[in-house]
Order: C-alpha cells, then structure tokens, then sequence
C-alpha cells in the first residue's frame, strides 16, 4: 500500500561504526550546494528582470511599455524574449534531470557533480558576461543543465552518508 505515514519500529537502528569526516562534511556541502544553486536562482532572476539598468540593456521595448502605463502593471512583462530568458534555465534543468541518470550511471555520481558544478560556473561565466540576449539565453541553458545534473545526484549523495548524522545533515538539502 502507498503511504509512508507509519513506520515500523524494529528496535535502535544498528550502528555502523560511522564517523563524522572531513569527507562527510564536504560530501553533505556539495549535495547542499545543488539545492542551494537552484533556489539562490529564483530569487535573483526574479529580482533582476525587474531592474531598471538591466532592462534598459537588454530589454528596452519592455522599459517602454513600464513608461507608457499608467494605473495597469498586468502585462508590462509581456515580451517572449523575457519570457525565454526566465523559463530556459527551467527548460534546461528539465531536460538535464531527465537525462542525468543515464549519465551518472555511465560516469558515476562524483563525475556527473563536478559536470554540473563546471556547467552551472560556465553559464553563470557567460552570464556574467552577456552582451546580448543570446549569451544570457544560452548562459541561462547552462546553469540549468547544472542544477539539473547536481539535483538529480545530490539527494543520492546525501542519502550515502553514516546513519549517525543523516537527521542532522539532511537539512542542508533543503
């Protein structure tokens, strides 16, 4: 039966003999670091595409329409340019997890993080860098490829720890 809201309690989980390590700190900050990214994004492309200079740059067909409108604020964001910028990382993320456990299989799981950590640094590079909605775009697709591969792996990660310290390092996923 589906479910899971009672468990079965067979006595004291038995002790394996785990240790708090230098390896399962790091290991538990890694794994926490892919839920990290993915959130730390939300809030700053949401509070970005609402700045005035980065409009200005990028999309100032949608800084007009702000001008023109007196009382109405729906649909001043209506631009398919700002909508792809938003919704690739998404997209990307989407795609990436779906594929990302062929990969790990292939590669392992400590490969398919550091992949994911070096795309999610070459979109944040290209970002960082964009001169034009192209490389924020693409950019964009690269940390999503990156969040999608670390979320896909980091819960797995996080699962491999020492039974001692899962309660009290499983909430650095979250």
């Amino acid at each position: 039966m589906a479910g899971g809201a009672f468990v079965a309690n067979d006595g004291p989980a038995p002790d394996y003999g785990g240790r708090l390590t230098l390896s399962v700190l790091m290991t538990c900050f890694v794994a926490a670091s892919g839920g990290l990214i993915f959130g730390y994004d939300i809030g700053i492309s949401g509070g970005v595409s609402q700045m005035e200079p980065f409009l200005r740059r990028f999309f100032p067909h949608v800084l007009e329409k702000m001008a023109v409108a007196k009382h109405n604020d729906y649909c001043l964001y209506d631009s398919q340019a700002l909508t792809a910028f938003t919704s690739s990382l998404y997209i990307a993320g989407l795609l990436a997890s779906l594929v990302a456990s062929r990969v790990t299989k292939a590669i392992g799981r400590q490969r398919v993080m550091l992949v994911g950590g070096a795309l999610f640094f070459a979109g944040g590079a290209i970002t960082g860098a964009a001169m034009n909605i192209a490389m924020l775009i693409i950019g964009r697709m690269l940390l999503g490829f990156g969040v999608g591969f670390t979320n896909q792996v980091s819960p797995y990660g996080q699962s491999c720890r020492s039974n001692k310290w899962s309660s009290s390092t499983s909430i650095l996923w979250k």
